[in-house]
């Protein structure tokens, strides 16, 4: 049982040592909750546990402390990928609703497991979802003064659980005073994907990793016999020819786990019950 957890990159906030050490004492504490589920839960219900936990924590720009888009308005993007079935769901642009990945777990169980703007708000509601606003004041003063954050910010969970099976979830805020209705990489196979051999989830400049297909072709590398590490390699250096933004985590089903960024530096934790790596 292992899993890695990413909370974006760090140069989309202050760089000071005190953000820092939050960040690491942060993510620190919810790889070792989210290990300490896994141990009696699938590794589907532990990336939806643990990026819930990330989506509640407002150092990272996922649920609370989410980006405003540029008409004032917060819209999330979230999505799941079971590994062992194949299937995905997603919630894109969703609005009013605390933890966009727990939207996206219920639609698992639907035929249309992928929706939009009104109608994932709408979903929401109709499943019991109550109206919250994921606002907080710092994210308000930064719209009002147009100090535009660096849009890179993503959180995300790779898991892999005692039956070996694999999962995936990856969570957004957005890149602030984006146009509204902009698609991230989130919610799609490029920003988030899975299947029985592997399970891959990206941050970054979402537009550069949908151009890439990044966590599909990471994915499908290991699937076609690349080593983790491989298709990783591979798979970043085909970002260098237009200096693509992105970092990425996984884990394959033998247990390795790897991470990769194209630019410093992606903040990010791992946990296997005894050892543990956190972003330096």
């Amino acid at each position: 049982m292992k899993l890695i957890i990413h909370g974006g990159f760090f140069s989309e906030s202050a760089t000071n040592h005190e953000t820092k050490l939050a960040k690491r004492n942060a993510l620190e504490r919810i790889v070792k909750d989210s290990y300490s589920f896994l141990e009696t839960h699938s590794a589907l219900e532990t990336v939806v546990f643990a990026v819930s936990l990330l989506e509640d924590d407002e150092l990272f720009n996922a649920g609370i402390g989410s980006q405003i888009q540029g008409d004032g308005k917060i819209r999330m993007t979230a999505a799941l990928m079971d590994g062992a079935t194949h299937k995905m769901s997603g919630v894109i642009n969703i609005e009013d609703v605390r933890n966009p990945i727990q939207v996206a777990e219920v639609l698992l169980n639907y035929d249309d497991r992928i929706l939009g703007g009104s109608g994932a708000t709408n979903f929401a509601r109709q499943n019991g979802f109550e109206k919250f606003s994921t606002e907080i004041p710092q994210r308000r003063s930064e719209y009002e003064a147009k100090l535009k954050a660096s849009g890179t910010g993503t959180v995300g969970c790779v898991a892999i659980d005692k039956d070996r099976k694999l999962a995936v979830a990856t969570s957004t805020g957005g890149k602030g005073f984006e146009i509204p209705g902009r698609i991230s990489d989130s919610g799609t196979v490029a920003g988030n994907y899975a299947n029985e051999l592997c399970g891959v989830s990206l941050t970054g400049v979402g537009e550069d990793i949908v151009s890439n297909a990044t966590a599909a072709k990471i994915v499908t590398r290991v699937t076609d016999g690349f080593s983790l590490q491989e298709a990783f390699t591979k798979t970043f250096n085909e970002l260098k020819p237009y200096d693509g933004f992105a970092g990425a985590i996984g884990i394959d089903n033998k247990g390795n786990i790897y991470h990769q960024d194209s630019h410093p530096s992606m903040v990010f934790a791992s946990f296997d019950g005894k050892e543990l790596e956190v972003f330096g």
